[in-house]
């Protein structure tokens, strides 16, 4: 048979991705890859402890790191990149930049971390007032809120789920929710953290009602992952990606009057009415697509209690 009128394989561009043991959304960091790049994943070894800081050290040590790191040299990465939010925050910016240091020694290979990617999308923006998103319990996310000080970075709001395990369940509509806790007092833009949280399909969504960038850590990870490469992240819409998402509502200043609290504001996708514009893409989204469905129940993820999620927005500190 011939086949020489296919002309392929093409050639492809390498990105490495040690991720932790427990993530499960690899069909999600593809979405911001495009066709002509690879993405080449490992994981850490199975630890059996919960998500906490101690988890976040346990998987993020250099050993670790490195074995994971030359596992993947064996099919030549033109980058790699740990994608992991607290395992690269725990130990603030000194262990990141030691994380990332230890990462490049291993693969020979320009390399970074989610938190690393964090800051680096943030000074893009300008950004240096920010509301954050998480699944953690409280000290992880006070654990971030002391990284983001660290590098300048206030934080206006929070709000988390205080989740210990099966994060990759959360749905949409629980990411909104607390986006929309979060954001009540204008800042620059919102960090969702977390690279088991599904974002993608309401990044654009966000950035539409809230009328500011939304930044979360599997965005801004292949983001920076792909920069290293002078590849271009896939992401219409969305504004760290997008010239046109940044020049319209992200870049728009936030809506004065008062935020809807958790559960009682309009379904997202009603908040932005279709137009003739690109902002009917962004209502277009699949919010139910690509992730869990938005008001479904899941047993293995019980709601949270208010000891955990602490009532709604969290004020800085």
């Amino acid at each position: 048979m011939d086949v020489s009128f296919l002309g392929g394989p093409q050639p492809q561009r390498g990105v490495g991705i040690v991720a932790p043991f427990d993530f499960a959304l690899d069909r999600e960091l593809w979405r911001w890859v495009p066709d002509d790049v690879s993405l080449h994943l490992t994981r850490t070894p199975f630890v059996p402890v919960e998500v906490s800081l101690d988890l976040a050290r346990l998987v993020s040590e250099h050993e670790t790191l490195h074995e994971a790191v030359l596992a993947l040299t064996a099919v030549a990465p033109e980058t790699v990149a740990y994608a992991c939010t607290s395992g690269s925050f725990v130990g603030g910016i000194a262990g990141e930049r030691a994380m990332t240091a230890a990462m490049e020694q291993a693969g020979e290979v320009p390399a970074l971390t989610t938190s690393g990617a964090v800051l680096e999308a943030l000074r893009e923006l300008d950004a240096r007032r920010v509301a954050v998103v998480t699944p953690y319990t409280k000290s992880v996310t006070d654990s971030l809120e002391e990284f983001l000080a660290e590098a300048g970075i206030a934080v206006t709001g929070r709000s988390y789920l205080g989740l210990t395990s099966h994060i990759w369940r959360v749905p949409y509509r629980d990411v909104v929710d607390m986006a929309r806790e979060a954001a009540v007092d204008a800042p620059d833009a919102l960090f969702i953290s977390c690279t088991n949280l599904p974002t993608y399909d309401v990044i654009p969504q966000l950035e539409a009602e809230l009328r500011m960038p939304v930044l979360s850590a599997n965005q801004v990870t292949m983001w920076a992952a792909l920069r290293r490469v002078g590849v271009q992240a896939v992401g219409p819409y969305q504004a760290l990606l997008d010239p046109v998402a940044r020049s319209g509502p992200a870049a728009m200043a936030p809506d004065p009057g008062p935020s809807p609290a958790a559960g009682h504001g309009p379904p997202l996708a009603d908040a932005v009415p279709p137009q003739s514009t690109p902002e009917a893409a962004l209502a277009g989204a699949d919010l139910e697509g690509g992730g869990e469905p938005l008001d479904a129940y899941d047993p293995l993820y019980p709601p949270s209690g208010p000891d955990d999620r602490g009532g709604g927005a969290q004020p800085a500190g």
